[in-house]
């Protein structure tokens, strides 16, 4: 009887030979460039082994938490008190029902390219699964799974009030990913709960060391540029800014005071008050990104927090946020002109949360692209509810119809996990598929030097020319001799 293929094959998602051809002669051996992520630099410092499967692959994972949620599955099994085992089981019986959800692929994927397993995962094959993984996990701690994956960059999300000492001990360390982080300021902008904000104020003095602390919005200014250099220092050269929509009213210096003193005070800014203040304080942001040569990340659009029985229970980034159906290009425009007006507009990557948005935010980079560097305004990748294969092909299409597909940086994993690579994998296999019906359908020319040398530079050489971080040197560009 012939040997039944196995449901991840070499060919997975192609279904063209064209897309084959682009793929495993193109794509499939180029190194990852993973600019935005949530990996944990305390365990790259550390070079953390994972006690189990649990650990490792459902820790701090909101997409499996929804999964399970969804499957009826109770949070004891989720986020609760259930052991490592349990928790297993419960994700194991649920991949089945998650036909036609990404995390099918990427489950199948994650057990293929890192534990060799072709058996899909069910509750049936849970057992034999969780065993040969867990005897494998002593040889694939986080260093080995860097490596395995061929990722040359990690980018962390960083908080400016949070030091940089692991950061520090990696560069120390034989690692050849380069690991940099990046400037998260989020928490500058939460003049709207002074409870939050006063306490991270608290932080920020110390890491910042503020000898008299943060007590004016000067303070602050000077605390946030402290970190900025910081950062710098240790290598970062992206920010990275989480917002429901860009934040582009006037608001003056005078103004913004006024607003940091009231809550500095235990007063709520309202919601005016705090798009105008946050407003201020993203102007100075893309101005020092400028300055320094930094890449702005603007990841538009999810309505966060959105079950508050939950959220008082479990806290934020459990599972619990969405899309939004945010108004964009209007303030957008607004914020990106009043850089540009002055010649502070950095290098620029829009993400949007909500589809709608694609071919407003793909437009506006073409109104920003200044001549000074190829894409300097890039339409990010699918990110979070669209970094699916359909999501994928929605920006890839609203990109190369609007703008330069061959200019894109490509794909991130914005995950916090260190299995989570192969979402790259999903992503290049995606875009040689869609190219590869291209080609076959005579709409794309059926010249692999020209077609195959754009996908190769998307898959990685882009990122790499576009951000300028230094590289282990056999990821660099061979110099001419």
């Amino acid at each position: 009887m012939a040997k039944t293929r196995p449901f991840i094959h070499d060919d997975f998602l192609l279904t063209t030979k064209q897309a084959r051809k682009l793929y495993h002669e193109f794509a499939k051996d180029e190194p990852i460039y993973d600019y935005h992520c949530h990996l944990p630099p305390d365990l790259i410092a550390k070079n953390h082994e994972f006690a189990n499967l649990s650990e490792l692959w459902l820790g701090g994972d909101h997409y499996k938490w929804r999964a399970l949620r969804a499957n009826g599955v109770s949070e004891r099994f989720v986020t609760g008190d259930a052991s490592p085992r349990e928790k297993f089981q419960a994700w194991a019986e649920t991949v089945p029902h998650t036909i036609r959800n990404p995390l099918f692929h990427w489950t199948q994927l994650e057990l293929k390219r890192y534990f060799g397993v072709d058996e899909l995962l069910n509750g049936q094959s849970a057992e034999r699964i969780w065993k040969k993984a867990n005897a494998m996990l002593p040889k694939l701690r986080v260093h080995d799974l860097l490596a395995k994956s061929k990722v040359t960059v990690v980018c962390t999300t960083d908080d400016p009030a949070d030091p940089l000492d692991f950061h520090a001990k990696i560069k120390e360390s034989k690692l050849k990913t380069r690991v940099y982080p990046a400037f998260r300021p989020d928490k500058a902008l939460a003049v709207g709960n002074p409870a939050v904000f006063n306490a991270w104020l608290e932080k920020l003095g110390g890491t910042a060391k503020m000898a008299n602390g943060i007590k004016t919005f000067d303070d602050l200014l000077s605390a946030l540029k402290r970190r900025h250099d910081d950062f710098h220092a240790a290598g970062g050269r992206l920010s990275d800014h989480g917002l429901e929509h860009a934040l582009s009213e006037p608001c003056t210096h005078a103004q913004a005071r006024m607003i940091f003193d009231a809550t500095r005070s235990g007063r709520a800014a309202s919601a005016e008050e705090a798009v105008r203040y946050g407003s201020y304080l993203m102007l100075e942001f893309g101005r020092w990104n400028a300055a320094k040569g930094w890449t702005l990340q603007l990841h538009l659009g999810a309505l966060r927090n959105n079950n508050a029985r939950l959220l008082g229970r479990l806290g934020p980034d459990t599972g619990f946020d969405s899309i939004g159906d945010f108004p964009q290009a209007a303030s957008l425009s607004r914020y990106l002109n009043q850089l540009d007006a002055s010649n502070q507009l950095p290098r620029t990557i829009l993400y949007n949360n909500n589809p709608n948005d694609n071919y407003p935010l793909a437009a506006m980079t073409g109104n920003f692209q200044d001549g000074t560097i190829p894409g300097k305004m890039q339409f990010g990748s699918g990110w979070w509810f669209l970094d699916q294969k359909e999501g994928m092909e929605w920006q890839i299409n609203a990109l190369s119809n609007i703008g330069l597909l061959s200019r894109f940086v490509g794909m991130i994993t914005d995950s916090r996990s260190f299995v989570s690579y192969p979402r790259h994998e999903y992503f290049r296999r995606t875009l040689c598929n869609l190219i590869g019906g291209d080609m076959e359908r005579g709409e794309v020319p059926n010249d692999f030097k020209a077609v195959g040398e754009m996908v190769r530079n998307i898959c990685f050489r882009n990122a790499r020319d576009y951000f300028g971080l230094e590289l282990a040197p056999e990821f660099m560009p061979k110099k001419a001799k």
